[in-house]
């Protein structure tokens, strides 16, 4: 009797961990975790497609005459589109690895995704484009006509997917109790 009890308490044992482990390894994040990498993580593209965006990009290349210390290298507003580029890239990658348990969990994930994978194509074309001309100095028309593009082209698309994502946001952060100030 003695024998059969070690060799069933091993296996038994052997069992447990690798329950435990594959139970551990499912379990998707706290609501608190997974609320911030899909939804409050859109704050950095909230100015996406606006006259903001356009702004602070060009503030980038902007130098004044009467301030030495203004003076530019030629590449800053490229930099910083490449480094909001890079962001929102590691971004979405964080989106796409989360581990979305119920219905409501999958579909934030999907809208937050949805979002990312709309707006950074944009980063990447018109948005560098559009660095390039402040970089340079380049003509005020096509600096202009490449922001009134996206406005008209991504912005109503950009508003409708944002709206929904941030509807379902503020239900799940209401129903986690995750404490949000929606910017009222």
């Amino acid at each position: 009797m003695m024998k059969n009890l070690n060799v069933r308490y091993p296996k038994q044992l052997l069992s447990a961990l690798i329950l435990s482990f594959l139970f551990l390894s499912s379990c998707s994040e706290s609501p608190e975790k997974f609320f911030d990498i899909t939804v409050l993580n859109t704050n950095t593209i909230n100015d996406f497609a606006s006259p903001d965006l356009a702004r602070h990009i060009a503030d980038e290349a902007r130098e004044f005459p009467d301030i030495p210390s203004s003076k530019k290298k030629g590449n800053e507003a490229v930099t910083k589109i490449n480094y909001q580029i890079q962001y929102l890239d590691q971004a979405l990658a964080k989106i796409k690895k989360l581990s979305a348990s119920g219905d409501e969990q999958k579909e934030i994930q999907k809208l937050s995704t949805e979002l990312f994978e709309y707006v950074i194509p944009v980063y990447k074309n018109e948005y560098l484009a559009y660095a390039k001309l402040c970089d340079a100095q380049g003509d005020q028309n096509a600096k202009d006509e490449i922001i009134k593009s996206i406005d008209t082209k991504y912005g109503p698309t950009f508003e409708q997917k944002h709206t929904a994502l941030m509807e379902k946001g503020k239900a799940y952060a209401q129903e986690h109790n995750i404490q949000v100030s929606w910017g009222q």
